[in-house]
């Protein structure tokens, strides 16, 4: 395939940061609320991603300092053992920021096909 055949694609990163720019809300904590979901504890999410506890629980704690709301109610230990699971409104948080992802995505994508034209560009650099 020659370098005028090839296939482009757009891609993107979407998150939220507030007013003094710190990340509340991104990818990467959407795949550790899921892993949380997932494996109902923060260590077993932090095992599973190849993270440290600390660091998942970092990311957790930051984000709801920032939006001053739980994500996670915790059970401590005990005969039954501890967990964690996704509060109600970490859930509804999780499922309207993949919801938004996907827009985002979906609309880079259509803007993408729709405007980018690689021979074209060629074309006009190459005028005398």
């Amino acid at each position: 395939m020659s370098k005028h055949e090839q296939t482009y694609r757009i891609r993107s990163k979407v998150w939220i940061e507030n007013d003094s720019g710190s990340v509340v809300f991104g990818l990467g904590r959407v795949k550790i609320l899921e892993a949380i979901h997932r494996k109902g504890s923060i260590h077993a999410a932090a095992k599973e991603l190849g993270m440290s506890y600390r660091g998942v629980w970092g990311r957790i704690k930051a984000t709801e300092e920032r939006l001053g709301r739980p994500l996670l109610v915790r059970n401590i230990g005990g005969t039954a053992g501890g967990g964690s699971r996704l509060t109600p409104f970490a859930e509804a948080l999780l499922e309207q920021f993949v919801d938004v992802h996907h827009g985002v995505v979906k609309e880079a994508d259509r803007l993408f096909v729709g405007s980018f034209a690689p021979d074209e560009a060629y074309k006009k650099s190459s005028k005398p």
